[in-house]
Formats: C-alpha cells, sequence, structure tokens
C-alpha cells in the first residue's frame, strides 16, 4: 500500500454551510492533499461540470461528492445526469449524505454511484472516511486517463 496520497481535486456539492465547514475542517485534519470546490446546489454542480455559467473554465474534478438534499435540482438527479453524460460518466462520484434511507442507496447505485457514503456522527470518523475515501481515489483505484480515454465506446 503507497503511504503518500496522491493530490485530489474534489467537488463537493453541498448546500448546509455547517456541513462545508465541517468537510474542510476533516479534509484539513485527515492530512489530505486537496483541492476542495465547494457548490451549493444541482444547477450549481452542473453548470461546474460542464464549465459554463460562473464555472467557465473551472478544473474537471478527480472526485464528486454530492449530498442528495440539494436544492434547485437534487443529488440523484444530478448523478443521473452525470453518469448519462459520456465525457462526464467516467468522473468517479460518490454519494456523502446524512441519509442511511435504504431506498436513497438503492437509487444512487441504480444511477451508478461509484459508492455511498452515510455521514457518521462522529468527527473524528468523519475524518477517518474522508482519508481512506481519498487513499481509495487517489493511490489505489485505477481510473481513467481523460487525455487518453476514448470518445465513444468502441463497437463490438
Amino acid at each position: 500500500m503507497m503511504n503518500q496520497l496522491a493530490s485530489l481535486h474534489i467537488l463537493l456539492a453541498e448546500d448546509n454551510d455547517d456541513d462545508v465547514r465541517i468537510t474542510r475542517r476533516a479534509v484539513r485534519k485527515a492530512g489530505l492533499i486537496a483541492t476542495l470546490d465547494v457548490v451549493r446546489d444541482g444547477f450549481e454542480a452542473w453548470d461546474y461540470l460542464n464549465q459554463t455559467g460562473v464555472f467557465v473554465g473551472a478544473h474537471r474534478p478527480d472526485l464528486v461528492l454530492l449530498d442528495i438534499n440539494l436544492p434547485r435540482r437534487n443529488g440523484l438527479q444530478v448523478l443521473k445526469m452525470v453518469k448519462e453524460e459520456q465525457r462526464l460518466s467516467t468522473i468517479p462520484t460518490v454519494m456523502l449524505t446524512t441519509s442511511a434511507r435504504q431506498e436513497d442507496v438503492n437509487n444512487a447505485y441504480l444511477y451508478r454511484a461509484n459508492g455511498f457514503i452515510s455521514k457518521p456522527l462522529r468527527f473524528t470518523e468523519f475524518v477517518d472516511v474522508l482519508r481512506t475515501m481519498s487513499l481509495y481515489w487517489s493511490s489505489i483505484a485505477k481510473v481513467p486517463d481523460m487525455t487518453l480515454a476514448p470518445k465513444a465506446i468502441p463497437p463490438e
């Protein structure tokens, strides 16, 4: 196992200011080498990912963390749109939410989430979750290099 985390560019879609502050603090406490950009609703998340509106020139994230209960367009709707859009579908997208409802878990995987994490109530556990998740996506999992990825699914 690698002992150093690679740098990650994370997009956090979260409308709760307290949860944003806690996530930023947990990222620092976990010692992650990460850039954390925040959007506050589903429309902003979509604009960010498409580099439109105020997000022209935004960095393509290495990882998207989506809350389910976003205003204007909820996290499951954003997830479904991301996974249906070929040029975005390879971005690892994880639901990070207070929900533990089995229906939400099922829907997230139905829409091809790469993971579903219920936010732990204790801060120290949240730090551990973020550290483990970042280690997985930055150093363990193999993810597509978009500079080399095919532009279309090859015919069979």
